[in-house]
């Protein structure tokens, strides 16, 4: 790790002694005399000394230390003292001696690590289970974990973030015997696999982020041969490429972030392919500008061979996936993220497990365009979580448990702390699931400390125990082991009793229609076209892709002839994706001929999505199509069913139907959630025609105090499994702005002046009251980690609520960043990072904010052909220019068309100015971490006497 280097000269030492924070009665048990090998370093009465673990060994691994040094001058007795990483300089003036006394190398006071050696202390387990701490990470030599893999004499393998090493684990018995940093020049890794003898991993190299296969040419047990397979185009950091596994085919699948380009050498047989937004208003791009201009398929799952060529797309539409695994049955899941900035609206997509099948597309979309879970071209969650993190995966195949935990699917949730086992069960040709929390911390039901628990990833052990790690982003990294310590005997789980043969026989089936998604075959229409029909989502789905390999032509008559609404809807969505604009009539004319009265609504919704994606592919229909599609669909809104209203309203509208507007307003009026009534708000935004000025009052004054604040009881649920408090995302304020000024631009001169008032009252609810400039308060301090780091034990009593809520406030926090239902959106939202980092880590993101930065709030750094340098977030990007906004407080935006960019990068330094605390005296900062630590909770224990 790179470490700083502080010369601290004699004055500074004087002030030490004077205002000394750490006496020597307070020095941890743990000390280290080091006199001799200081006394050892002076010369010609002047010591220049390094306090690190390589100059005086490391007793306390994983605890940031400091070097102490009394010494004398003359008749003077005096203390230096330095964090580790830094350098001490002691100088006698000319004719006088420097005399060492004492010299310790010690933890720093209020930096020691969380203790995790008694993890029940802080953790739940299920009963029967054994949760242990088997290793701390020493962050100086094994950095923070986010990766672990097994190798196969069963080691572990820890890999860590921002250049830092893997370490590899020998265990016995749940003990550590062996640890050792392996020497392999790939790190940042986020994902690692053991292929015949060979070690794959997704990291950064020689070449960038890339796939490397590394191998042990020698058999000395080191890996002296590391081979570049291929490039993961943009494939670097959180949202990068990620996990590997092996599937049954003996080929490798990864799994890509969001903001992974796809590969230029997609195969012919490549099965998933035809992705678009596909809706049939404009989306309308994150508040926040992350992902702006980002077109599908978005995050997605790679197949290759075991060289990294012949590579496929086999599913796309994840959102930022970090891990996947296969079951027993040979089949593929992962656990995907949601995008928590927008908390609060319709277009939220919780995290879930999913099934990944050949050309699956699992419907994320960036902005407004999320597609819902019924839509047919996309497959539905498998297990619904909530909110969280998602990290690591792995299934139970191999555990020493009970059948049932065998067979569970074990996830890792970064940000709350969840070990969740997730109990999957047959559904046709896929699966459906339950689940429970496997590991939790009992701050979840308020019986414990709240401790972070980031958890990174999980792996069966050859003991048959569950070993996790917990790290990322600089934290303090841990692995743990659980175990099978109950009555009920681990036995084997018998083959025949992994599911039933019904749902092995649809799953053979969805198989061999998926077989034909490789090229075209004559056959495939003629096979397929029977399970056009079918009432298994999946195999409709499987039946669908095969007949759209096929050429158009030799399916389009028997899509336009079909009779059977679940086929004919089929077929005919598989036409509105081919097809060309010519065939957009003859779609809605047999649309048409299905009448909707009878239909159910599920099938009723997918008929009004062969609507919606003839219109986002082939426009708006006009003359007697649009009259057939009206005649059709025009009388069922509004309908019974917030789904069908949302589908309806989107068509009608982009149709320009007759009285849309006032029956979208009625729902709206009427709308019981908060999301429902956004759905209305966003899509009447760009609405021109339609209405008249009771309407438009009725539209604008929801911005003006009359939105509902209500949500339903899932979205509620999902909160208060996490234990935190329902608050709308980082991105919910902006998007709301947005709209309200996309529909601003809609008014007429004639409707401005009339709404005066409206808008009037909207400008002075929405205009913020500036915080007081930071230049209005003196200069305390240029606080340091280190200045602050020995006060931390204080943060956990006695503070301030309102003391600490004013710094927030005053330090312009609350500018940038999110906590409870208020505040910015630039930064990371605050609301629950004590579940995330311990103290230590917040005190260091508030000094030191470059330190460790997640890219989702990284600025991009563009500089022009002409030298022009442009450093700020990307609002807005399209295939022509990048739009960014170089000051994320400030509403000014910079323009820079593409064919003038030279380089293009993350800036590795952070939004965040440093120095914000230097005007705070160190009992207002401390208050304000207790503040943070709180949840907003004034009767937090922080604040108690």
């Amino acid at each position: 790790m790179n470490r700083s280097t502080f010369r601290v000269s004699t004055a500074l030492l004087l002030t030490i002694v004077t205002f000394s924070l750490f006496p020597a009665d307070s020095l941890a048990a743990d000390k280290t005399d080091v006199t001799a090998k200081v006394v050892a370093a002076v010369s010609d009465n002047k010591l220049a000394i390094s306090a690190t673990n390589d100059t005086f060994g490391d007793t306390a691994p994983g605890v940031p230390k400091k070097l102490r040094v009394e010494y004398r001058i003359g008749d003077k007795e005096q203390v230096g003292e330095v964090s580790e990483g830094g350098q001490l300089e002691i100088a006698a003036p000319a004719g006088q001696e420097l005399v060492i006394i004492k010299a310790l190398y010690c933890p720093a006071d209020g930096s020691k690590p969380l203790d995790y050696s008694q993890p029940s202390e802080f953790l739940d387990t299920l009963p029967g289970f054994t949760i242990e701490h088997v290793l701390q990470a020493d962050a100086s030599v094994n950095g923070s974990w986010i990766c672990m893999a097994k190798d196969p004499k069963g080691r572990l393998l820890l890999g860590g973030q921002n250049g830092q090493p893997i370490t590899r684990v020998t265990l016995q018995d749940g003990k550590v015997v062996k640890q050792e940093i392996l020497n392999i020049p790939v790190s940042e890794t986020m994902g690692m696999l053991f292929v015949n003898n060979a070690l794959y991993i997704s990291g950064a190299g020689s070449r960038g982020f890339a796939l490397y296969r590394c191998r042990d040419t020698k058999g000395n047990d080191s890996y002296d041969d590391v081979e570049f397979l291929r490039e993961w185009r943009g494939g670097g950091g959180e949202h990068g490429s990620h996990g590997l596994v092996l599937g049954p085919d003996n080929m490798l699948y990864a799994v890509c972030g969001n903001f992974t380009g796809l590969p230029h050498d997609l195969t012919e047989s490549s099965p998933h392919r035809n992705y678009a937004d596909d809706l049939a208003l404009p989306r309308m791009e994150d508040g926040n500008g992350f992902g702006a201009g980002a077109k599908p398929p978005g995050g997605y799952i790679a197949r290759m061979d075991l060289d990294g060529r012949n590579i496929e797309l086999f599913s796309s539409g994840q959102r930022n996936t970090y891990d996947i695994a296969f079951n027993a049955d040979g089949e593929l899941f992962g656990w995907d993220s949601d995008m928590e900035w927008d908390w609060g609206t319709p277009w939220y997509r919780p995290v879930h497990v999913f099934h990944s099948v050949r050309g699956g597309d699992n419907g994320f979309r960036e902005g407004t365009a999320k597609w819902p879970q019924y839509y047919p071209d996309g497959l539905p969650q498998t297990t619904t979580i909530g909110i969280g993190c998602p990290t690591g995966v792995t299934f139970g195949t191999d555990a020493a448990f009970p059948a049932k935990y065998q067979q569970a699917f074990y996830i890792c949730d970064w940000t709350y702390g969840r070990l969740i086992a997730v109990h999957l069960r047959p559904d046709g040709a896929s699966y459906t699931g339950s689940f429970e929390n496997f590991v939790a911390p009992k701050s979840l039901r308020g019986k414990g400390p709240r401790m972070p628990l980031n958890l990174t990833d999980a792996v069966i052990g050859n003991d048959g125990s569950l070993y996790f790690t917990i790290g990322g982003r600089g934290t303090q990294a841990s692995l743990f082991r659980v175990s099978w310590q109950g009555s009920e005997k681990a036995a084997p789980l018998p083959a025949e009793k992994l599911a039933d043969q019904t749902a092995r026989d649809a799953r053979t089936l969805r198989h061999k229609l998926e077989s034909f998604n490789v090229r075209p075959d004559p056959a495939a229409v003629s096979f397929a076209w029977p399970h056009l029909n079918s009432p298994d989502r999946y195999i409709r789905y499987a039946a669908r892709m095969a007949v759209e390999r096929n050429p158009v032509s030799e399916w389009q008559a028997k899509a336009l002839a079909e009779k059977s609404p679940a086929a004919a809807f089929t077929a005919l969505l598989a036409l509105a994706r081919l097809g060309n604009a010519e065939i957009q009539p003859a779609v809605f004319k047999s649309l048409a001929a299905i009448p909707s009265g009878g239909l159910s609504e599920q099938l009723l919704l997918e008929k009004l999505r062969v609507i919606q994606v003839s219109i986002a592919r082939h426009g708006t229909p006009t003359g007697d199509a649009a009259a057939q599609v009206l005649a059709d669909i025009n009388p069922l809104y509004p309908a019974n069913s917030e789904a069908l209203n949302r589908e309806l309203s989107q068509i009608l509208i982009a149709m320009n139907a007759p009285h849309v507007v006032p029956r979208t307003i009625a729902l709206l009026q009427a709308a019981k959630t908060q999301e429902e009534q956004i759905t209305y708000i966003v899509q009447l935004r760009n609405q021109k025609t339609g209405w008249n000025n009771e309407l438009r009052r009725d539209y604008l004054e929801w911005w003006n105090g009359h939105a509902s604040t209500a949500h339903s009881a899932q979205v509620s649920k999902w909160f208060m499994d996490a234990g935190i408090p329902f608050n709308n995302g980082a991105s919910y304020a902006n998007f709301m702005a947005n709209s309200h000024e996309e529909a601003k631009f809609t008014l007429t001169g004639e409707e401005i002046l009339a709404l005066n008032d409206v808008l009037t009252e909207y400008s002075a609810r929405h205009a913020q009251e500036p915080a007081p400039p930071l230049s209005s308060r003196k200069l305390v301090q240029e606080w340091t980690t280190a200045d602050l780091q020995p006060l931390l034990p204080q943060v956990g009593k006695g503070r301030s609520f309102q003391r600490g809520r004013d710094v927030f406030y005053q330090a312009q926090c609350s500018a940038c960043h999110r906590y409870g239902d208020k505040g910015g959106a630039v930064g990371p939202d605050l609301t629950a990072v004590a579940t995330r980092f311990k103290r230590q880590d917040l005190l260091e993101s508030s000094t030191e904010p470059s330190k460790v930065l997640s890219e989702q709030y990284m600025n991009t750094a563009v500089e022009t052909k002409a030298g022009q340098v442009v450093i700020g977030r990307i609002v807005e990007e399209t295939e022509q220019k990048l739009v960014l906004r170089p000051n994320p407080l400030a509403p000014e935006t910079v323009t820079v068309l593409k064919s003038d960019i030279e380089t293009r990068e993350l800036s590795k330094t952070s939004p965040m100015p440093s120095g914000l605390l230097n005007t705070f005296t160190k009992e207002e900062i401390l208050d304000l971490l207790a503040y943070l630590e709180s949840l907003g909770d004034s009767k937090h224990p922080n604040f108690q006497p």
